[in-house]
């Protein structure tokens, strides 16, 4: 495995498996993931909540089991926010999907198992082109994936959000028409569960960012306001860990434009 570009605050989260547990609620009120009985997966999440993602993907390959969501979880955050060279993104998101696809083959109730091949297959698409990845069935997959995940698991905040996102960037790519007659996007769908991620979620910035996004694409100028109140919120979260630090670092860049 190439070395990966390392989380630039390193050393600022130190959670250990004991105060991981202290804090888990609060930490996966995004993906809803029961936490770990096994102390090699709890320990895995540790080194992904303080920043060590290349560490984090082999510790949870190495535990296997439940390991497998915090392994494709460290991978897709890495590959979307710290990887610099394209191919070696879409090759993690790809990764990512494949091992998820099996751990769903394997464990259809598993809602993150469902969710990572969405999110992995969903980040793949905007790196190709969202058109390209429509004309390619991806999205289909993609709406799928999150429905079931929402299905199994109706609190996960961060799969309303990456389902909201899908009928906002199709809508935005194709139009409204198309994008409901051929996809199922629906403007007001995606509202509706921009707003219910952040009732879910209310102190993630991530997704304070994805509907401040939502919004413009939505509605365009006339919610740029609100949009930048919602981007502004983000910037002021104390984060929690690694990847809510680099919401919170993207939301203030964001700002600054």
């Amino acid at each position: 495995m190439a070395k990966w570009t390392a989380f630039p605050h390193l050393g600022e989260y130190a959670y250990t498996a004991a105060t991981l547990k202290k804090h888990w609620a609060r930490l996966h009120a995004g993906d809803a993931e029961p936490l770990p009985r096994d102390k090699a997966v709890l320990d895995a999440w540790a080194l992904f909540h303080n920043g060590e993602f290349q560490k984090a993907v082999q510790a949870g390959l190495d535990a296997g089991g439940d390991g497998i969501t915090c392994a494709n979880k460290a991978a897709c955050i890495y590959a979307n926010y710290l990887e610099k060279k394209e191919k070696t993104r879409l090759d993690l998101f790809l990764e990512a999907a494949q091992r998820a696809e099996q751990q769903a083959a394997a464990d259809p109730k598993n809602a993150n198992a469902w969710y990572w091949q969405a999110y992995a297959l969903g980040r793949y698409s905007q790196g190709i082109s969202v058109a390209k990845a429509l004309a390619q069935g991806l999205g289909t997959r993609v709406k799928d994936a999150l429905e079931k995940t929402i299905k199994l698991q109706p609190k996960h905040a961060d799969a309303h959000i990456a389902l909201a996102a899908f009928h906002a960037e199709v809508i935005d790519k194709v139009g409204s028409l198309i994008g409901g007659m051929t996809y199922g996007a629906k403007k007001e769908t995606g509202l509706n569960l921009y707003a219910q991620a952040l009732e879910l979620n209310p102190g993630a910035p991530i997704a304070m960012i994805e509907y401040a996004n939502g919004l413009v694409m939505l509605e365009g100028d006339k919610r740029m306001k609100e949009a930048t109140r919602l981007y502004e919120r983000a910037a002021a979260t104390e984060p929690m860990d690694a990847t809510e630090r680099l919401d919170v670092e993207l939301a203030k860049a964001e700002l600054q434009d």
